[in-house]
């Protein structure tokens, strides 16, 4: 099995390709996201100014009581987590991202089924066989070229010896 050949057929190599994909889709749209973001600051930035200002005393007693609560919350969790539950929770999170990595492979299969099936890949595959038949050719003109050479110069050598 040739190197290209493994590499079309590797999982990883398809997950990669398709985490690629899903990163220049998700990057397509962020110049529109980011038009829709600097409008809605401009319209709301004079309301959220006013809000800020109001809400500026309030949160420090909040804080301070959601802290509290926090503690109390942490605390009781601790007494009631179980290891048996942390197990199960880590195979779940194991499981999903097996499937993300699995949607990310077949993603990832396509583009390269896609690239491969491009007029310009085939071109390509050609151009690589016909330089590795000249090769090959060249490399067995050389080789009857140097035997040549080694028995003439074998000849010459008995020639100069008599």
């Amino acid at each position: 099995m040739t190197l290209a050949e493994r590499l079309r057929d590797s999982k990883t190599v398809h997950t990669v390709a398709g985490a690629g994909d899903l990163a220049v889709e998700k990057l397509r749209e962020v110049p529109e996201q980011v038009g829709r973001l600097r409008e809605n600051v401009t319209r709301y930035q004079d309301e959220m100014r006013v809000n800020v200002t109001k809400l500026q005393g309030g949160v420090r007693e909040n804080m301070i009581k959601l802290q509290e609560e926090v503690r109390e919350n942490v605390t009781r969790l601790q007494e009631r987590v179980e290891s048996a539950d942390l197990r199960e929770l880590a195979g779940a999170y194991v499981a999903q991202v097996q499937s993300m990595l699995d949607e990310l492979a077949e993603r990832g299969k396509k583009v390269v089924a896609r690239v491969e099936n491009q007029a310009a890949t085939r071109e390509l595959t050609e151009s690589a066989k016909r330089t590795r038949r000249k090769t090959r050719a060249a490399v067995g003109e050389a080789g009857k070229t140097a035997r040549a050479a080694r028995r003439t110069a074998g000849d010459a050598s008995k020639k100069v010896g008599d």
